[in-house]
């Protein structure tokens, strides 16, 4: 038995390296993963001819005309400010009415406490199609409609439940005598909420800012259905691209990559804080 291990042991050439199972399928995934974006960026390096009658993995004839196009046309680089001024907006908002709401949940005990913080789960679970038509409807009466508030409101209503959900999370690993003896040593709960408090749990408020911002940045239904002209965001200006000559591929995937890079950014710059919210379980 021992020889038959010995053969088979040194059957394999000696020349051959070994092949890690585990990094071959790591590469694999994020080959698959980076595909789409790697061709978004070729594709908005290229001429639109050139996108139609060619296949090439890179550009033939590299061209910066479509984001020229989009930095200077009015009609493109507004969409972007629109969309950070709501999304800021918003994120603000959810957050400004979810930290005290969390601390609630996290710190008294109340009649329907639990069946109440179910509810707002399960507004976050409801597609944006079932508010479009209400929403669309309010804010048309009241003088709201193609403002960014109104779409900054109308997000908070699936953004506030899930900053409720991951801060009152990250509160309760607060221990409640740090409350306690704040409140001995003089504080005010503002003064103590503000000073001493929110800088504990700053790894959840960066997690829930993060996701705030991200779906925020993304929803497309709402942000263009309670729109039109002034306040219409990138989203939806990136679906009312067809012309006379049809659609402007090259553009639209410039439109894209610039889409990309602020929610890369806001990645990069919370990425410790979600990697912590994993951690405790609440993302």
């Amino acid at each position: 038995m021992a020889d038959m291990t010995v053969n088979k042991a040194s059957s394999r050439p000696r020349g051959l390296p070994r092949i890690n199972s585990r990094l071959l399928v790591m590469t694999l995934y994020l080959v698959f993963l980076m595909l789409p974006i790697y061709w978004l960026l070729n594709m908005s390096f290229k001429t639109n001819a050139e996108i139609l009658s060619t296949f090439s993995l890179w550009p033939r004839d590299l061209t910066f005309a479509n984001y020229v196009t989009i930095l200077t046309d009015p009609a493109w680089y507004t969409g972007y400010i629109n969309s950070i001024i709501y999304v800021t907006l918003n994120t603000v908002i959810s957050l400004a009415v979810a930290l005290p709401a969390a601390y609630a949940f996290s710190r008294y005990h109340f009649m329907g406490d639990k069946h109440l913080f179910f509810w707002l789960l399960t507004n976050r679970m409801a597609p944006p199609a079932v508010f479009a038509l209400p929403f669309f409807q309010l804010y048309s009466s009241v003088g709201l409609f193609d403002t960014h508030i109104a779409v900054a409101l109308a997000h908070t209503l699936f953004n506030v439940p899930l900053a409720v959900w991951i801060l009152e999370g990250f509160m309760r690993g607060v221990p409640k005598e740090i409350d306690e003896t704040a409140y001995i040593d003089g504080y005010g709960f503002g003064r103590f909420f503000v000073k001493i408090f929110m800088p504990l749990i700053a790894s959840g408020i960066g997690v829930a800012a993060f996701f705030c911002f991200m779906f925020s940045w993304v929803e497309l239904l709402l942000s263009r259905t309670l729109t039109s002209v002034d306040a219409k965001p990138i989203a939806a200006t990136m679906t009312r691209t067809v012309g006379a000559s049809g659609v402007d591929w090259g553009v639209l995937a410039a439109a894209g990559v610039l889409t990309i890079l602020p929610g890369a950014l806001v990645i990069y710059f919370v990425r410790n804080f979600i990697a912590k919210g994993f951690a405790l379980g609440r993302v």
